[in-house]
């Protein structure tokens, strides 16, 4: 797990970028992080099945929650950006209430860019009705890129 006193300087390609109301920082005024400090962090796996897909996907990554946590994000909104420009805006209490991934691997597998990678933000789809609706598969970002923190 990342140590809770400093989050350090990405080593490999960063892969994401978190902005805005953080207080801690690697890069400038940014938290920046690569595939290794996302591993690094608890890792939850779950099978859901999304709108996007035919069959259930088995999803990893760390919860968003604990992404935030490690950045010490403190705001209102997640402004989302993905790869492919589009941005989406999340209540940050979503990231509290719903155990969201910031997932990595798609059954087992790294994510690519062409399917949805490398890092795909999921809801627990199948866990409450309420997440089975559009409000929350648009705030479903994959390929994302980075996370402004208002």
């Amino acid at each position: 797990m990342l140590p809770a006193a400093a989050l350090p300087p990405a080593k490999g390609k960063v892969i994401l970028t978190i902005s805005g109301k953080v207080g801690e920082k690697n890069a400038g005024a940014n938290a920046e992080f690569d595939l290794d400090m996302l591993e690094k962090l608890p890792q939850r796996t779950y099978t859901t099945q999304t709108p996007w897909d035919k069959q259930p996907i088995k999803f990893t990554g760390p919860l968003l929650r604990d992404v935030l946590a490690a950045a010490k994000a403190s705001g209102t909104t997640l402004k989302a950006a993905a790869l492919n420009d589009f941005k989406t805006d999340i209540p940050v209490q979503d990231a509290t209430k719903y155990d969201m991934l910031l997932a990595h691997k798609m059954n087992g597998e790294p994510i690519p860019v062409r399917t949805k990678g490398p890092l795909f933000i999921v809801y627990p789809y199948d866990t409450k009705q309420e997440l089975q609706n559009n409000t929350y598969y648009e705030r479903s970002a994959w390929q994302l890129k980075s996370i402004d923190v208002q």
